[in-house]
This record gives structure tokens, C-alpha cells and sequence, in this order.
């Protein structure tokens, strides 16, 4: 007797091609994709940068953060209004208040703005104040919030999980395409493996291997990546070494103040070199790309 088993629920490879489950995010339906917001473009040949403080805490942070942005020619200002913490004690983020925070300075500076959306019921809210909505690395796999996002013109960031594979990572961008959004931004964040130094392993053989599959647009968080201040710099200089689209950092006006996640967040200073060196970088490589 012979059982005829779901390959799928066992785990076993998967029976289709990546190009038939994937039909809208995988490369052979289209070349390349890119992403026009306030008039500056994600996933075109000019570098992308996302920088700011993991939670809004006050208009004077973000102000000095956006006036930082502007001075090194990044493009998006980032911040967190709704903060999804580990222990249920420590802070939670100022909720709307934030994002009226983040909305005004952004319009003021003219900044793109980006914020993580935590559940289905927050899409209007968030969507309505921030130009970019954020999928965290805990919610990669919800579904249904996936959807959601499918009904919404905002561009999505989605965040790969901390132990999703890249198929896995395209099967969600799946669900936001297919639902009706075709505008989704990748971000490699950083996978749990056996090391404890760092607080994720920044796998950067995501970028050249998600390129190979996918159309979409693919940045880089070295923060979440490493979790250490000491080693934001060289990741970012590494992810765009590794054809990264963009980076996404972590910077604050006073790190070592910040309410959430002060290890890995960066001052203006370090984050005027990170961007120097990066576009120099994503500059020569360019100019190789065209040898």
C-alpha cells in the first residue's frame, strides 16, 4: 500500500516551479520594478535611504532627524507610532499622536515617510498620516493582514521574518500583489541562526539570490541586522557591496537616550559617514555595472 502524500504539508520540496506559485513577484513576469513616491523612486539605480529613530518620542527628535535626512540627501524619514515589544513593559509608542508627529515633519521637510502597521484594523489610520507602510518581521506571516494591504495604494515595506526562507519571503509579497497592491519593497532584516554576539545574522546572500528571483525592490536593515551600533557601518557598506537597493538605518539625535532599541541606533555624525561612503560605494559600482 502507497500513500499519496501533500508534498507541501511534510515540508518536502515544493512540486511547482517558484515562477507558477509566484506568479506576480517572481522575475520571469517582469524585468524590474520601481517604486515613485513624492517624486523620488525606489528600486532605480539611484541608492535609497530610510533613516530615523525606531519610536517617535517627540516633534524635537524627529525634527533634528529630518533636518539630519535632508543634509545628507536621504529620502525617507521612518518611525515608529505603534511599537510590537518583546516584554508588554517596556514602551509601546505613542500611537496616533506619533503619527501626526511624523506626517507634519515629513510634509514640512519633504521627506517620505514610513510606519510600521501592527494589525488590519490600523491600515486606514496609519495609511492616512505615512506614505509607506511597514510589515515587521513578526508579521510577515499574517496573512490576513497581507491582504488588507492589498487594497491600498500606499507601498508596502515587508520585513522578512526572522526564519523565513526567500520563497517564503515571495509568497508573501504574493498575497499583497494579488489582493490588488502591487507596489512592495523587500527588506532583509537579519535571520535568528546559532550566534548570540549579534542579535540577528544579516544574511546578505539574500540580496544577490532575491535579485535572481524577484523584480521587486530590495533593501537592507543592518540595525535590526546586528543590533550593534559598532557594526551598522560596515553591513551597510557590505549590503550595498551586495547590490542592495537601498539601506534602511536607525539614527537618533541621542542614541543612548532613545526608549527602544539604543544598541543598534546610530548619532548624526556616524550616520552622515554610513551615507558618504555608501553612495561612493553604490557610486563605483555603478560606474562597473556600465564597464
Amino acid at each position: 500500500m502507497t500513500l499519496d502524500l501533500e508534498p507541501e504539508i511534510f515540508g518536502i520540496a515544493a512540486t511547482f516551479p517558484l515562477k507558477e506559485k509566484c506568479r506576480l513577484s517572481s522575475k520571469s513576469s517582469k524585468d524590474r520594478t520601481v517604486i515613485e513616491v513624492k517624486g523620488k523612486k525606489i528600486g532605480s539605480n539611484e541608492l535609497f535611504i530610510i533613516a530615523g529613530p525606531c519610536s517617535i518620542e517627540s516633534l524635537d527628535q524627529m525634527e533634528k532627524c529630518a533636518k539630519i535626512a535632508v543634509q545628507t540627501g536621504t529620502q525617507a524619514l521612518r518611525g515608529g507610532a505603534f511599537k510590537p515589544r518583546t516584554s508588554p513593559y517596556e514602551f509601546q509608542g505613542l500611537g496616533i499622536e506619533g503619527l501626526k508627529t511624523l506626517r507634519n515633519v515629513g510634509q514640512r521637510h519633504n521627506l517620505i515617510t514610513i510606519s510600521e502597521v501592527m494589525d488590519a484594523s490600523q491600515i486606514n489610520l496609519v495609511a492616512s498620516f505615512v506614505d509607506i507602510l511597514q510589515i515587521g518581521a513578526r508579521n510577515m506571516h499574517n496573512f490576513s493582514l497581507l491582504k488588507e494591504l492589498g487594497k491600498v495604494k500606499n507601498p508596502v515595506l515587508l520585513k522578512r521574518g526572522f526564519a523565513a526562507t526567500y520563497q517564503e519571503l515571495l509568497l508573501a509579497a504574493e498575497y499583497i500583489m494579488s489582493s490588488g497592491n502591487p507596489n512592495v519593497i523587500l527588506c532583509e532584516r537579519g535571520i535568528r541562526t546559532f550566534e548570540t554576539y549579534t542579535r540577528n545574522t544579516l544574511d546578505l546572500n539574500a540580496v544577490p539570490a532575491l535579485k535572481e528571483l524577484t523584480h521587486l525592490p530590495i533593501l537592507v536593515d543592518p540595525s535590526h541586522g546586528t543590533g550593534l551600533r559598532s557594526l551598522v557601518r560596515p553591513m551597510a557598506r557590505a549590503a550595498i557591496a551586495a547590490g542592495a537597493d537601498g539601506i534602511m538605518i536607525e539614527m537618533h539625535p541621542e542614541p543612548d537616550r532613545a526608549l527602544t532599541d539604543a544598541a543598534q541606533t546610530i548619532d548624526p555624525k556616524e550616520f552622515a559617514k554610513i551615507i558618504k561612503e555608501t553612495k561612493a560605494l553604490h557610486n563605483c559600482l555603478s560606474s562597473f555595472s556600465h564597464c
